[in-house]
């Protein structure tokens, strides 16, 4: 990882490490070094569910412990990290052992849903855990303001996978960039590319997820026009 991407990953993380080391290991696979990112994964994992299943504790004062578990599931999941490890463009910075480089091991969700978690144990250990919780909160802003706890119907991205995983083909891969606009507000374009299809959709969004969205919706409903 160079010292240029280092510090444009600082920089969206808002964190500056006193102890740049750690930040290395959270981004190290453990292909690539023996001194890897699974302790600090481990520590991260519990930080992050702590942290979901307060916010969730204040945010919903009147829902019972089964809804509350099944919405810190959702957003502790591996998918829901990977997002935000694509949000971060972790996939540019990870270090890897050469088998993983060449099958594409940036973009597989659990190599990004790990990192994540071993950056919020890394900035744990560097800066505390008032600061690894504003960090949590900060980045999973919109995932915790956009729950509706009535809401039953799921939402584009869930339903691609099930119904991929239901027919035993692999996940959809996405990619997201930020495009240049005339408009005040930044524009996201998504691209979702899936077995079933023989060309990659694209979709714009306000922000990663919602691009992310827009295109799973847009796949269905072309896989759904062939069936």
């Amino acid at each position: 990882m160079t010292a240029l991407k280092q510090r444009q990953l600082c920089e969206q993380l808002n964190i500056s490490f006193s102890d740049a080391t750690l930040l290395q290991q959270a981004l190290t696979h453990r292909s690539a070094d023996v001194k890897n990112n699974e302790r600090l994964e481990f520590l991260g994992d519990a930080i992050l569910s702590l942290v979901i299943a307060e916010a969730l504790y204040a945010r919903f004062t009147g829902i019972k412990e089964g809804k509350l578990s099944r919405l810190r599931a959702a957003l502790v999941r591996g998918e829901t990290l990977a997002e935000l490890g694509r949000e971060l463009a972790l996939g540019e910075v990870l270090v890897l052992g050469p088998g993983e480089l060449k099958s594409g091991g940036f973009r597989r969700e659990s190599i990004l849903a790990d990192a994540v978690e071993a950056i919020f144990g890394a900035v744990y250990l560097d800066k505390g855990f008032a600061v690894a919780k504003s960090l949590i909160l900060r980045l999973y802003q919109e995932r915790l303001d956009s729950i509706d706890v009535n809401e039953t119907v799921k939402d584009p991205k869930t339903r691609l996978q099930e119904l991929l995983q239901s027919r035993k083909l692999p996940l959809p891969i996405y990619s997201v960039k930020e495009i240049k606009s005339d408009q005040t507000q930044p524009v996201f374009e998504a691209s979702c590319q899936v077995g079933l299809l023989d060309k990659v959709v694209v979709a714009q969004g306000s922000s990663h997820r919602k691009a992310e969205k827009r295109a799973a919706e847009r796949v269905l409903i072309l896989i759904e026009g062939k069936v």
